[in-house]
């Protein structure tokens, strides 16, 4: 597959919004839908190969496990099979298929209440490490 056109990338979601409004919106969320995950996923900078997503916030179950959500994310992307894709959490490692959303947040949410998410086609800065439950 020929990589993507190279285009003008906007600002990461934490440099779109302050803090304080990141934490009042998740918050809301958290409040309105107290069974979800507020997410936040973006296509890593240097990304060539994988498409980018439509959206970059998403309010996941908190039952579904990482096989799941990279199952509808490949979806929405319209991966093929073979196509690589691997999804870093927080800046620290890849998850475990097995872990649901839920203990992922409860180990990896930010100071804001959201969790990150990067994804890209290959390995980010050395990171395509195993996530150890604790």
């Amino acid at each position: 597959m020929p990589p993507f056109e190279k285009t003008q990338h906007p600002k990461p979601f934490k440099q779109r919004k302050s803090l304080a409004t990141r934490k009042h919106e998740v918050a809301g969320i958290r409040t309105k839908f107290p069974t979800k995950i507020p997410v936040i996923i973006e296509r890593y900078q240097r990304e060539k190969y994988l498409p980018p997503l439509d959206k970059t916030k998403f309010l996941v179950p908190q039952e579904l496990t990482m096989t799941q959500f990279v199952t509808i994310i490949r979806n929405r992307m319209t991966l093929m099979p073979n196509q690589a894709f691997y999804l870093l959490i927080n800046n620290s490692g890849i998850a475990s298929m097995s872990v649901t959303m839920a203990q992922l947040y409860k180990d990896h949410k930010d100071e804001d209440g959201f969790l990150y998410m990067t994804y890209a086609s290959q390995e980010m800065f050395g990171h395509c490490v195993g996530y150890k439950n604790r």
